[in-house]
């Protein structure tokens, strides 16, 4: 399943397709997540569910404003800003950049180190290539992403004294590189 999601996004040049994969990769990932029974392991899923959920959800409005606005479902045919500053805020939400990536270090704690390695690893590819691949009017916004990102995950990992924690801001400071 995460396989296929990723390579469905991949593959995609239609923001429904892309959307699509997403999902397939999110839903791919609940039952690992959640398969040790524990407390923190299930609040963590419930924590990851509802944020990628929040960003699919942010992700398909901006999709469809930019096809009403434009006439486009073409990931390569983002021309309106408001529908690229969205989508980006979306993206940045479901791969952890900061300011959105609150949920990362709290998600990546319940969980044991091999579902963190999927989940920093293997669950970003999808979201970050659809990122690579729209063409922002302002790359302002992705710089300002860029530079939050390094500087917080820098700063939040240096006085963690749990494993998992630190490797989220390292995961969200290399993101911003």
């Amino acid at each position: 399943g995460l396989g296929l999601g990723t390579t469905i996004t991949f593959a995609s040049s239609h923001w429904l397709l892309a959307w699509m994969g997403l999902e397939m990769n999110t839903l791919a990932i609940i039952p690992i997540m959640a398969h040790l029974h524990h407390p923190r392991a299930v609040e963590a899923t419930t924590k990851y569910f509802l944020t990628q959920a929040t960003a699919a959800a942010m992700l398909l409005f901006a999709s469809t404003t930019n096809a009403w606005l434009t006439g486009q479902w073409d990931i390569q045919q983002m021309t309106h800003p408001l529908p690229v500053t969205m989508i980006t805020l979306a993206l940045a939400l479901k791969i952890g950049l900061a300011p959105v990536h609150s949920w990362l270090p709290e998600v990546l704690q319940g969980l044991d180190l091999t579902t963190g390695l999927i989940l920093s690893t293997w669950q970003k590819l999808a979201p970050f290539a659809l990122l690579l691949q729209i063409y922002p009017a302002n790359s302002t916004l992705l710089i300002i992403l860029g530079l939050l990102s390094t500087l917080v995950g820098g700063w939040g990992g240096l006085n963690q004294t749990q494993l998992r924690k630190i490797l989220a801001y390292s995961s969200i400071a290399h993101l911003g590189w």
